[in-house]
């Protein structure tokens, strides 16, 4: 815990699945058998220190809706990408196989999200308009602290030349080239300057690219594959204020 907000990515072990799946896959939404995913999502709970039923999963689209939350869906999650909430003990969770998850915390408005931002996500600004519902909850921009996990770095994601230009000439950052030096996306620096332009100071990247590493998942490798997921909740009790 970080001034009483929880941060946590996982990685694709410690599970019960088999290939492609193997072994910690939490996405429901990938082919692999519902029980054992639900298993997965209850040992990554308990291992972390919540209730597996408070746990609040989207329907990812690669947009830019957020839903604000006070607690886990009622039924099937609607679509959004980005997932907001100022109840404590409630764990907002996105999932990703190359896409970039980000969390988000004001620790002294008690206010985390969750957001998932791949490249038409990315374009579509997902980012901002997380940051947007957060402060109608009362966050402010300059207290937000920001993590992101393991995604796809810039050289392993290749694009064409096209749609490089088409994303570069709205967010910049995200403009890279592969080690062969055609023309790619590097969704994590898109993300990063997204944060920066809203006034973010204060976060955390992983180094981790997903299509490297053998102990993530990753969908422009593999294919058929799993999941991981990036959780952030806010402690039960306040953590004190300075």
């Amino acid at each position: 815990m970080e001034h009483g907000v929880g941060f946590a990515f996982t990685d694709r072990h410690g599970g019960a699945g088999a290939a492609p799946y193997d072994s910690l896959n939490l996405g429901g939404h990938v082919g692999d058998d519902s029980r054992t995913v639900h298993g997965n999502r209850a040992r990554v709970a308990e291992a972390l220190g919540f209730d597996a039923g408070r746990v609040v999963w989207m329907n990812q689209v690669h947009g830019r809706d957020v839903a604000t939350v006070d607690g886990p869906w009622p039924g099937a999650a609607p679509e959004a990408d980005a997932v907001v909430t100022r109840t404590p003990g409630l764990a907002l969770a996105v999932l990703v196989a190359d896409c970039t998850p980000a969390l988000l915390a004001d620790p002294v408005a008690g206010v985390v999200a969750a957001a998932h931002a791949g490249r038409p996500g990315l374009y579509a600004g997902v980012i901002p308009a997380t940051i947007e519902a957060m402060a109608a909850l009362g966050a402010r921009p300059e207290r937000i602290v920001a993590k992101t996990g393991p995604a796809v770095c810039g050289p392993c994601y290749e694009v064409p030349d096209a749609m490089c230009d088409e994303v570069a000439a709205r967010v910049p950052a995200s403009r890279s080239r592969t080690r062969q030096g055609t023309s790619a996306l590097d969704i994590v620096a898109g993300v990063w300057s997204q944060l920066a332009d809203a006034g973010v100071p204060v976060g955390e990247k992983s180094h981790m690219c997903t299509r490297e590493s053998a102990d993530h998942f990753s969908y422009r490798r593999d294919g058929k594959t799993g999941r991981i997921a990036g959780y952030v909740w806010l402690a039960t009790t306040p953590a004190p204020t300075a």
